[in-house]
């Protein structure tokens, strides 16, 4: 594949690069690209970001311009989000609406649907969580607990879910629910969408180690929504929640590499303030770290060649997952080796709580960035079963994993 842009596509960065210019000032500007997809570091002006870029059709970038969008093609997704991050903009705030439910929504809802819920989402009015993740069910997601019975035109919902980011934040949750009493592993399963403002939801907040909140734990005790708020046909809802990960280990990452390569860039400048490059294993580890960035350019490109050729994203995605998490995870130790003994101090705060410097943050946030969005292990699985063809693990041995 070519790279290079064509005329239109070089008018299109041209036209991004000036909107973030020009609008790109003040608190905007002094954020920078702090924050991140789970974490609510100054989350009120990274809501009133995200509100001038849906104005603006920035956000919904690939919508069909009838649903408020810029039917942008993916050539022209892939710059904005280049220079997205080169402009080192505000993290978003909408990934699970925008970035996850909407294209879901697009290629599996009804016409009612999209006329309900993308407006909204463009305009930030209703901000959404992802309802997966369980105590007895979190890689394993087709052994999902929670359960949806039918009662009249309101489905009620009885559950658990973990990991819930944003939860607390959100307006509306798409939620992976058991609809067949008697169904087991990813058969009898629906997705619906369900409202978070109601008595039948409590959600608490689960305090990490880093000092924030951002991830909750959700009980539903006789939840209700609408029988019509189910994506997809009712009990064959695996299909619908598989292509919403797909979204999450495709094209939701496409800027990422470009922020990793800001994050190592700094690393190696602190290194050599430090005197730290004077020791040839910090160099080496350094150095490793610059060719796993650039490994990652080029398996990205290799996805991108696949996508733009109409081709979908299949197990192999998990190759990039494993790569990306693990090699950050790796800067995060280095960043901590660079700084020395001055990594154990923590900044003055206020008394009760410590805050963290944006190392230590990097540090401990990736060491989750193995589990989330698919853990190392069954990423491991995916790829030697479905990429490789390797027989598949017995039964007893998945069971306890």
């Amino acid at each position: 594949m070519d790279f290079r842009d064509t005329p239109s596509e070089a008018a299109f960065r041209d036209e991004v690069r000036g909107w973030l210019a020009d609008h790109l000032t003040g608190e905007f500007a002094e954020l920078g690209g702090r924050g991140g997809p789970a974490d609510e570091t100054a989350w009120d002006v990274r809501v009133e970001w995200e509100k001038l870029l849906g104005k603006d059709r920035w956000l919904g970038l690939a919508w069909p311009e009838e649903y408020g969008g810029r039917a942008a093609t993916f050539s022209e997704q892939v710059i904005f989000n280049e220079e997205y991050a080169k402009a080192n903009a505000p993290a978003r705030v909408s990934l699970f609406g925008e970035g996850l439910f909407a294209p879901t929504l697009l290629a599996y809802g009804t016409e009612d649907q999209k006329r309900r819920f993308l407006p909204r989402i463009q305009s930030v009015e209703e901000l959404w969580c992802q309802g997966y993740s369980e105590p007895g069910a979190g890689s394993d997601l087709a052994n999902v607990q929670t359960k949806g019975v039918l009662d009249g035109e309101q489905w009620v919902v009885n559950g658990q879910k973990v990991w819930t980011t944003f939860a607390h934040r959100a307006q509306w949750c798409f939620c992976v629910t058991r609809t067949d009493p008697g169904s087991q592993g990813h058969h009898g399963i629906s997705y619906l969408l369900i409202p978070m403002d109601q008595p039948g939801i409590e959600v608490r907040p689960l305090r990490q180690m880093t000092g924030s909140a951002e991830f909750n734990e959700v009980f539903f005790s006789d939840a209700r929504t609408d029988a019509g708020n189910v994506l997809g046909e009712v009990n064959d809802g695996w299909k619908v929640a598989m292509a919403t990960l797909g979204f999450e280990r495709g094209t939701a990452f496409l800027s990422q590499q470009l922020r990793f390569a800001r994050e190592l860039d700094e690393l190696i400048t602190l290194a050599q303030k430090r005197g730290a490059t004077a020791d040839p294993i910090v160099r080496q580890e350094l150095a490793d770290s610059y060719v796993g960035v650039q490994i990652m350019k080029f398996n990205g490109m290799r996805m991108l060649t696949s996508l733009v050729q109409g081709r979908t994203l299949g197990p192999e995605a998990s190759i990039g997952k494993l790569y990306w998490s693990t090699w950050h995870r790796t800067l995060g130790e280095r960043g901590l080796r660079v700084l020395g003994a001055d990594a154990m101090q923590l900044p003055d705060a206020e008394p009760g709580r410590y805050e963290l410097d944006e190392l230590q943050q990097e540090f401990l946030s990736s060491r989750a960035e193995t589990i989330y969005a698919g853990s190392s292990e069954i990423q491991r699985n995916i790829i030697g079963e479905r990429v490789l063809g390797l027989p598949r693990e017995p039964r007893e041995k998945r069971s306890n994993e």
